[in-house]
C-alpha cells in the first residue's frame, strides 16, 4: 500500500511547496493565480457549499455512469450478434464520442429541460462510449474453437453469449467501466456550465462559473479540485468492485 500511495503523495507535497513558493516569490495578481494556502483558506470558507455541489454532480454523474454501464454493455451485446449490424450501427457510437459534449449540451436542455436530467444525459453521452467499445472488444476476443466446441454440443446463442462471451469479456468490461467512470464526471460538469440547475443546489459545474464570474479564483481552483477528488472517488470505487469481483479468475487483477 506505501508503494501505490507514497509516491503520488510525496510528488504532490512537493508540488504544492513549489506552487507557494513561486506564487509568494513572483506575486502575481490574486486573481491570476491563488497560492495553495488561500484555495484551502477558501474551500473551508465555503466548505458546506463545496459539499452540497459535489452531493449535487456526484448524483448526476453516477446516474449517468449506471446508464452508460446497463446501456453500453446491452449496445455491446446487439452489435456482437452480427457483422453486420457492428458494420451498421458501430460508426454511430463512434459519433457520441467525436462530437463535442459543449456542441451538443445546449441540445440536450432542449430535449430534457434545464437541470439534473439534462446533465444526466450528458454524462451518459460522454461516459458510454469507453463501455461499448470495450465490452464488444471482449467479445469478439473469444477463442473461435470455444465458440465451436460450444455450437458442437448444441449450444444456444444465448447459452454461447450467458455461458462464454460475456463471462471471457468480463475484464474488458471492467477495463470500460473504470474509463467511464472518469468521463461521467467530466460529462456532468460539462453538462452544468449548460444546463445550470432547475431546483436544488447548483453543482460543481455551476459553482466553477460562478467563481469565474466573480473572479473568485481562489473558490474556482477548490471547485476543480473537488472535481477532481469527485472522479477519483468513482473510478476508486469501480475499481474496488471490480477487484473483488475478479480477482480469483484473473491474474491481472491480483
Amino acid at each position: 500500500m506505501k508503494r501505490v500511495v507514497l509516491p503520488p503523495l510525496v510528488a504532490a507535497i512537493i508540488g504544492l511547496l513549489l506552487w507557494e513558493g513561486l506564487v509568494r516569490s513572483l506575486q502575481p495578481p490574486s486573481y491570476l493565480l491563488p497560492p495553495p494556502t488561500a484555495i484551502a483558506a477558501a474551500a473551508r470558507a465555503e466548505l458546506g457549499a463545496l459539499a452540497a455541489a459535489c452531493v449535487t454532480t456526484g448524483r448526476s454523474a453516477l446516474a449517468g455512469f449506471a446508464l452508460s454501464a446497463v446501456g453500453g454493455v446491452t449496445i455491446a451485446i446487439v452489435l456482437s450478434t452480427s457483422r453486420l449490424v457492428e458494420r451498421a450501427f458501430h460508426p454511430y457510437a463512434i459519433l457520441l464520442q467525436t462530437v463535442p459534449i459543449v456542441a451538443i449540451a445546449p441540445l440536450l436542455v432542449l430535449w430534457f429541460g434545464v437541470g439534473p436530467r439534462a446533465v444526466t444525459a450528458s454524462a451518459f453521452i460522454v461516459s458510454v462510449f469507453p463501455v461499448i467499445t470495450n465490452t464488444l472488444a471482449g467479445i469478439r476476443s473469444v477463442d473461435p474453437n470455444l465458440r465451436d466446441l460450444f455450437r458442437l454440443y448444441g449450444a444456444s446463442r444465448l447459452a454461447v453469449l450467458w455461458k462464454l462471451e460475456l463471462p471471457h469479456a468480463t475484464f474488458s468490461i471492467a477495463t470500460g467501466l473504470r474509463v467511464a467512470s472518469g468521463l461521467a464526471v467530466i460529462g456532468a460538469i460539462v453538462g452544468e456550465l449548460v444546463a445550470g440547475f432547475a431546483e436544488g443546489r447548483p453543482g460543481l459545474g455551476v459553482l466553477v462559473m460562478t467563481s469565474y464570474r466573480q473572479l473568485r479564483t481562489d473558490l474556482l481552483f477548490a471547485a476543480v479540485g473537488c472535481s477532481a477528488l469527485l472522479g477519483l472517488a468513482l473510478f476508486a470505487v469501480v475499481g474496488l468492485g471490480a477487484w473483488l469481483a475478479l480477482r480469483r479468475w484473473s491474474p491481472a487483477m491480483r
